[in-house]
């Protein structure tokens, strides 16, 4: 096998395995990209995409028309798998805890080995609990057992080789990530590694930095928990500064003044796929010890909550309330509605009957069907309370004579 050009296949075209297999294939890999999704593999086949990402769209273009890139329902035999599938949470008993399902990653797994060989390569890229490395492993011993590789153990030379390697990407910007971000790489064994390693040096130019599999798990839901619970600090401070009559986001930017001072900026609460599941990745594995990180996680958890009560307030004013919320996805500029305070809040607006209520999404289109949505000039015109949710690029022009007459609710400081 020659180690710079493979034969690859990416299970998962999401926001991640898209960008990947579409990345592997520019650099001259064949790559077949899996997905239960058929008409997401209709569309990648034509040399289209089904997801919004800067650049995705010439990117996939480009590698389907050179041939490198197709995608199917089906794997296929290869030198490297790449597992790329969601890693959600489940609730527990009682509707407290939150328990990780690393079913996905589990299905991925056994839809693979009937195609594994001697010297195959299989890489997690999914964010995952600490220890489902190793799950792929036994799993693979299980139904292929004429494959030593499976045994999991970080000495043992096996003949399929297993990594853990996290994405570590930001939604609005993951082509360039792909390429300059750092990556961690845990092996089930040393080799294991080097040979994630060298598959990722064809594109990556950031550091490519070496652990084993539990750490590099790890490491990744660590990432996403800081963040979590700086965010739960501005969040919390949010709505302090609310009730004693405090501009919030002129106090943070005072207060980052200070040199070794870094608030981050508040909102409706956390989203998306890594930073609002992540963290209960960790408090499942130690729930008597993660007692910060799971504050945190219920800070943000009841900001979207925080923010209805707000919108309830104001709507006893009006008879028949029309509340135009202007934001779905869980951060600016992308269509991932993922996990979104907004999708949340809009929501339970609409349950609650308080008002009419005029949702504006302008990443969102056609295949959206869950509730209407408006257009800008549309909300404006009619909404008697405007409720951003989401700091789109498309709100930041709003002419501001629109808004003399309205009710401002503004969770993201677009019009502090």
């Amino acid at each position: 096998m020659n180690k710079n050009r493979q034969k690859i296949v990416v299970v998962g075209l999401g926001y991640i395995g898209l960008p990947t297999a579409s990345m592997l294939a520019t650099k001259g890999h064949q790559v077949l990209g899996v997905d239960v999704n058929e008409a997401a593999v209709n569309t990648i086949n034509s040399g289209k995409i089904h997801i919004v990402e800067p650049d995705l769209d010439i990117l996939v273009r480009s590698a389907v028309n050179s041939g490198n890139l197709r995608a199917s329902l089906v794997s296929e035999q290869a030198d490297t798998f790449i597992l790329a599938v969601p890693t959600p949470f489940k609730t527990g008993a009682g509707g407290a805890q939150k328990i990780p399902d690393i079913s996905y990653i589990e299905t991925a797994t056994r839809d693979i080995a009937p195609y594994l060989v001697e010297g195959n390569l299989v890489i997690l890229e999914s964010t995952s609990p600490v220890g489902t490395t190793e799950r792929i492993g036994q799993i693979i011993a299980e139904l292929r057992p004429d494959l030593t590789s499976s045994r999991v153990s970080t000495q043992n030379s096996t003949s399929v080789h297993i990594a853990h390697c996290p994405e570590r990407v930001l939604p609005g910007h993951i082509l360039r990530e792909l390429v300059d971000n750092d990556r961690i790489i845990g092996g089930l064994d040393k080799i294991s590694a080097e040979r994630a390693r060298d598959l990722y040096k064809t594109f990556c130019n950031g550091g490519i930095y070496l652990t084993d599999s539990r750490t590099a798990e790890m490491a990744k839901l660590v990432e996403n928990s800081s963040r979590d619970v700086n965010i739960a600090f501005a969040n919390e401070l949010s709505m302090i500064c609310d009730k004693l009559g405090i501009n919030v986001w002129e106090l943070i930017g005072l207060a980052n003044k200070h040199p070794r001072v870094n608030i981050l900026q508040p909102g409706p609460g956390v989203g998306g796929h890594c930073i609002a599941v992540d963290p209960w990745f960790i408090v499942a594995a130690a729930p008597d010890d993660a007692r910060l990180i799971r504050m945190a996680r219920e800070v943000n958890d009841a900001k979207p909550h925080w923010v209805l009560e707000k919108v309830r307030a104001k709507a006893a004013r009006f008879k028949n309330p029309v509340i135009g919320c202007l934001g779905l996805a869980f951060k600016a500029n992308i269509d991932d509605l993922r996990e979104s305070p907004a999708m949340a809040i809009s929501r339970d607006l609409i349950k609650s009957g308080i008002g009419r209520v005029m949702n504006c999404e302008p990443n969102v289109h056609a295949d959206f069907d869950e509730f209407p949505l408006y257009e800008l000039a549309e909300v404006l015109k009619e909404a008697d309370i405007l409720l951003v949710l989401v700091d789109h690029e498309e709100f930041h022009g709003i002419d501001r004579e629109l808004l003399k007459e309205k009710v401002l609710i503004d969770t993201r400081g677009l019009w502090r």
